[in-house]
């Protein structure tokens, strides 16, 4: 038996598409902490983060077969995981920002925040104080590296209200992070 650890994702792609649990597996160990970390941004909350990468992975599993390009499994992934998470915050029940940074910070284990650095901390607080239309812009953009136009369509937005959020959220970043440049 070869050791698929060391396989391609392209090749881990094909072989879950066949139904290979364990070649999924592998692909859910590789890219899960970074999938969970995307949503974690997207949505401000570990619990809502593990939900969302939780259901699109099963989506995944389920679509996996229908996968164009097999090397490209990461954004594919990044992509089913956006919608789930953008799901989750559609589905909350409105509450003040303040409620969503309380309950970030309080998620937030020693360990964390021993292991994550000053800057990060700094920059979760700034996301966690935006308006959440702003704030799923911004890391749509920045982080995912989606085009207006798909950040307009995931959103249900317009580009010129997705290109004013983000405008202004870029803003809120580049101020209250100055003090780290």
């Amino acid at each position: 038996m070869t050791d698929l650890s060391l396989a391609s994702d392209a090749l881990l792609a094909e072989r879950s598409a066949d139904g290979d649990t364990v070649a999924f597996g592998i692909l859910v160990r590789r890219h899960g902490p970074y999938l969970r970390a995307f949503a974690t941004r997207l949505v401000g909350s570990n619990v809502d983060a593990d939900d969302a990468v939780q259901d699109a992975l099963i989506v995944a599993w389920d679509q996996l077969d229908g996968l164009a390009d097999p090397s490209k499994v990461r954004s594919w992934l990044t992509s089913i995981v956006s919608r789930k998470a953008i799901d989750r915050v559609r589905a909350r029940k409105p509450s003040s920002e303040l409620d969503e940074a309380r309950l970030e910070l309080a998620e937030r284990g020693p360990e964390h925040r021993a292991i994550a650095s000053s800057q990060l901390d700094a920059l979760s607080s700034v996301l966690a104080a935006m308006p959440e239309s702003q704030r799923q812009c911004w890391i749509l953009k920045e982080v995912g590296g989606y085009s207006y136009e798909e950040i307009a369509e995931r959103l249900d937005t317009t580009v010129a209200q997705v290109r004013g959020r983000l405008a202004r959220a870029r803003a809120t970043v580049m101020t209250e992070m100055e003090v780290w440049r």
